[in-house]
């Protein structure tokens, strides 16, 4: 971790990222007029405390959650990650001190909030209020450690970074047991359960935001330190706090897929924990996804180099879709919705122009800059992530774009997830289950999806839920996780999964698309090879250690009694 990052984040965590944004839910203090002592004097300040979290610290985030979650899982082809692709990952990469550099931060930032909420609070501050802020900086916190675990394996629990600095410890802290870890996410879940309530304000995190990351923490769990099957009881607590988002939050699945992905579902009822991006003059309050993901030239508003950051070619095989074929396979949404190929129209994106095509021809207007430059190597380019141009926004009602920054929010964790949570749950260590609320469940999920090709199933295996987790959620930075979950106790199976991926390109797709010249359309092949267990975590980045030399020592217990957990 970078110590002296944390350190300064416990001692100026809000003046570092302070302004007013454009919209209220994400408010925060401006700089010129914040201090610590002088705020918390209201619920409103209270609240614009915590707004932070759900944006700035996790910016530095954006790349590695694409490339851990995407391009490692075999999702995603990302130009210049040929260590995510390839497995050669090393202390060295840029994007693995930014991941480890951001979900620090937020821990920081998490604990600041929950020590200042009792120790800075005006007597005019709610009991409700203060128990909202600790609840939701606590799951935000509880997500850090969620990736911080599933990307480093151990890694230290900094429960409270003010004491961790004032014991002079920050140099020396030791890494400690994933289950030590796992078990503290859960134990965090559980008092923010506690303290939040069911209702909260649009977009921000409920009790059941909460129910339901302890349901995915518990699956994951479940499968840690076994040997081919599962624990049990941990099985049976992600059914059951699935179970009770699913039957008590009210919640439902939005009918139209893509929308979850465009500005309009920045607030959706589905999205149960979600980064909510602004535009602004905080640089670190923007999602810049686009800018790396969608075609040059694709947005009059937004710059974008994302011509090499394509689909892979297993992807679309799992779609049911090839780029060697001109006829598109539309019976699943999730395909169109994830993934534009070549034939797919899009009534969202180039509103003004009357639509967008995706149709390989390279002297199409691309408006901003040039023509737009079709160079996938697998003949498709990624769709989610994607706001498009201004007129596109402002149709969603959205006034600004600029350089870098969308407003579009990144969604963590939906209810189809919870949904295949509580599936997968109840499948437990069965080889298939008819179990009737486990098939209502994922019946829901594929329904939406196939809209009219849908035929419900009466009985499911657990690769039938892993393959649609991963059409549901392709390029949601989630995928690698799965990955990493499996392996905890059936590291061959995960490890077979990958090395029979197809991470590479097409030859001759110009000949194909623009000639209907099939003569040299072949794929150049590239597979993983020399995989070990050791690539299903990631190496700490090398900053960290020269900070801390103690994170290359094996890890220890952690002392629950030592912060009141008995």
């Amino acid at each position: 971790m970078k110590i002296e990052g944390i350190k300064n984040l416990v001692m100026i965590f809000l003046v570092a990222i302070g302004f007013v944004s454009c919209d209220d839910f994400l408010d925060r203090p401006t700089e010129d007029t914040y201090t610590i002592d002088s705020f918390y004097q209201n619920d409103e300040q209270l609240f614009q405390s915590v707004n932070p979290i759900y944006n700035s610290p996790w910016y530095d985030f954006q790349r590695g959650f694409m490339r851990i979650g995407e391009v490692m899982a075999g999702n995603l082809v990302f130009d210049g990650a040929d260590g995510y692709t390839n497995f050669t990952l090393n202390s060295s990469d840029e994007q693995i001190a930014n991941v480890s550099a951001s979900l620090w931060a937020v821990n920081a930032y998490c604990n600041g909030v929950i020590q200042n909420v009792d120790l800075k609070s005006g007597a005019s501050v709610t009991r409700k209020a203060k128990n909202t802020v600790k609840g939701e900086a606590m799951v935000w916190k509880a997500m850090s450690y969620f990736f911080l675990v599933r990307c480093f394996g151990a890694v230290p629990i900094i429960h409270d970074n003010a004491t961790t600095i004032a014991n002079n410890n920050s140099a020396t802290v030791k890494r400690n047991n994933i289950e030590d870890v796992y078990k503290y996410i859960t134990l965090i879940l559980k008092d923010a359960i506690e303290l939040l309530p069911e209702d909260n304000m649009t977009g921000r995190i409920d009790k059941y935001s909460a129910y339901g990351l302890l349901a995915k923490v518990y699956l994951t769990k479940s499968g840690y330190g076994m040997s081919g099957t599962r624990n049990e009881s941990d099985l049976s607590e992600a059914a059951k706090y699935a179970k009770i988002v699913i039957e008590k939050s009210g919640r439902n699945l939005h009918p139209v897929y893509e929308e979850i992905f465009q500005l309009k579902g920045n607030f959706l009822d589905e999205s149960l924990l979600a980064w909510h991006w602004t535009v602004g003059e905080q640089w670190t309050s923007q999602n810049s996804l686009q800018s790396d993901l969608s075609l040059s030239n694709f947005s009059d508003a937004v710059g974008s180099w994302g011509n090499y950051v394509y689909p892979t070619i297993d992807l679309q095989a799992a779609f049911g879709e090839s780029a060697d074929k001109l006829s598109r396979n539309y019976y699943d949404v999730r395909r169109k919705a994830t993934m534009m190929m070549v034939g797919d129209t899009y009534d969202y994106f180039w509103t003004d122009k009357g639509g967008f095509i995706y149709n390989w021809d390279n002297s199409s207007d691309g408006i901003y800059g040039g023509s737009l430059s079709f160079v996938s190597g697998t003949g498709s380019n990624c769709a989610k992530h994607i706001v498009g141009r201004l007129a596109d926004a402002k149709a969603q009602g959205y006034e600004t774009l600029d350089g870098m920054h969308t407003p579009l929010s990144t969604h963590l964790l939906r209810l189809s997830d919870v949904y295949l949570i509580y599936a997968e749950a109840v499948l437990g260590n069965g080889t298939s289950t008819n179990d009737a609320s486990a098939l209502s469940a994922f019946n829901a999920v594929r329904a939406r999806a196939l809209k009219g090709n849908h035929e419900d199933v009466s009985s499911i295996t657990f690769e039938d839920i892993y393959k649609e987790r991963r059409l549901e959620f392709a390029f949601e930075g989630d995928r690698w996780y799965d990955l990493v979950r499996l392996h905890y106790y059936k590291p061959e199976v995960a490890k077979s999964i990958i090395v029979a991926q197809e991470r590479g390109t097409w030859l001759g797709l110009d000949n194909f698309y623009l000639h209907n010249d099939n003569s040299g359309l072949e794929i150049q092949s590239h597979k993983v090879t020399g995989l070990t267990d050791e690539d299903f975590s990631i190496p700490f980045p090398e900053v960290d250690l020269s900070l801390n030399p103690g994170l290359m020592d094996d890890p220890i217990s952690f002392d629950f009694g030592s912060i009141g957990y008995n």
